[in-house]
C-alpha cells in the first residue's frame, strides 16, 4: 500500500516550450524567406530587370542608328539618354506587377495562406509585411536597373544630341523615380492579389490599370482626356521619372502623390477583405 502511494505521489515531468511572440520583425522576415524560397521570385526579378535593361539599349541602338539619316520619327529625335535608357519600364513594370500579384494570391491558391494566418492571427501584419518586403525588392531591382540602363544607354548616345551625364538637371531624381515608381507598382500586384484572391483576377486588373485603361481614354473627346488621363496610375507614375513634362502632365511631385494615392487605395480594399471574411 505505501508503495502504491508512493509510486502515485511522484511528481510528473514535463516538457518545456519555448515561447514564441508573433512580432513585426519576425512576420518579415518570414516573409522574406518565403519571398526567396520560391524560383519564380528569381526568375521574375530577373526578366523585369533584363526588360529594364534590354529595352533601353535597344532604344539607344536604334537611336545611335538613325541619327541623321533623316528617316526618325520627329518624337523619337526628340528623346534624351533618360528617356530612351528608361523605354523599358512600361515591360519592367509588368514583370515586377505579375510578381507581386503572386506573392499574395500564390497563398490563397496554395492554401498555404491558412498556415500563414494560424501563425499570425491578426491578419494585417502578414499584409503590411507582404508589401514592405516585396516593396523594397521592387524597388532595389528598379532603381539599380535603371541606373544600369543609363550608364550603359548614356555611352552608346555619346556625341549626339540627345546625350546626358549624371551631373545634368532632373537625371536623378529621373533615375531614382522609375525605381521608385516600379516599387510601388510592386506593392499595388501585392494589394491586388490579396483584394482578388486570384492569381488570373490579379493580374488581369493590373494589367487592365496600367495598359488598357490609358489607351481606352484615348478614344474619349480632347478635353475630356486632359482632365482623366494624367491622374491614371500609369501616366501618373511616367510623370515622377519623366525628365521633361508638358502643358497637360503633372509634376514629379503631384505625380508621386497620385499614385501613392492608387496605392493607398488597393491596401485599403485588400487590408478591409483580408480582416472582414474567411480565407
Amino acid at each position: 500500500m505505501s508503495t502504491l502511494t508512493a509510486t502515485a505521489e511522484e511528481p510528473r515531468t514535463t516538457s518545456v516550450r519555448p515561447a514564441y511572440r508573433v512580432t513585426g520583425r519576425r512576420v518579415l522576415a518570414s516573409e522574406w524567406a518565403k519571398l526567396w524560397s520560391l524560383r519564380s521570385t528569381w526568375i521574375t526579378l530577373g526578366l523585369g530587370l533584363l526588360f529594364l535593361v534590354a529595352f533601353g539599349l535597344i532604344a539607344a541602338s536604334r537611336y545611335k542608328s538613325e541619327i541623321g539619316t533623316g528617316h526618325m520619327d520627329r518624337d523619337f529625335a526628340a528623346s534624351t539618354a533618360v528617356s530612351l535608357s528608361l523605354f523599358g519600364t512600361n515591360f519592367a513594370q509588368l514583370a515586377l506587377g505579375v510578381l507581386g500579384v503572386l506573392v499574395t494570391a500564390g497563398e490563397y491558391s496554395t492554401g498555404m495562406i491558412r498556415s500563414t494566418l494560424a501563425a499570425v492571427p491578426r491578419r494585417l501584419p502578414v499584409l503590411w509585411s507582404k508589401a514592405a518586403v516585396f516593396g523594397l525588392v521592387a524597388l532595389a531591382v528598379g532603381t539599380v536597373g535603371a541606373f544600369v540602363a543609363f550608364l550603359f544607354g548614356s555611352g552608346i548616345v555619346s556625341g549626339t544630341p540627345a546625350a546626358m551625364g549624371l551631373s545634368h538637371a532632373g537625371v536623378l531624381r529621373s533615375l531614382l523615380g522609375a525605381g521608385l515608381y516600379l516599387g510601388l507598382v510592386g506593392v499595388i500586384g501585392v494589394a491586388l492579389g490579396a483584394l482578388l484572391r486570384s492569381v488570373a483576377g490579379g493580374i488581369s486588373v493590373l494589367v487592365a490599370a496600367l495598359m488598357l485603361v490609358p489607351g481606352l481614354i484615348s478614344l474619349l473627346p480632347s478635353s475630356w482626356q486632359d482632365d482623366i488621363s494624367p491622374y491614371l496610375p500609369s501616366n501618373a507614375g511616367e510623370s515622377v521619372f519623366a525628365l521633361t513634362h508638358d502643358a497637360t502632365a503633372l509634376s514629379p511631385g503631384a505625380g508621386l502623390l497620385v499614385l501613392v494615392c492608387w496605392t493607398a487605395l488597393a491596401l485599403g480594399g485588400a487590408a478591409y477583405r483580408l480582416a472582414r471574411t474567411d480565407v
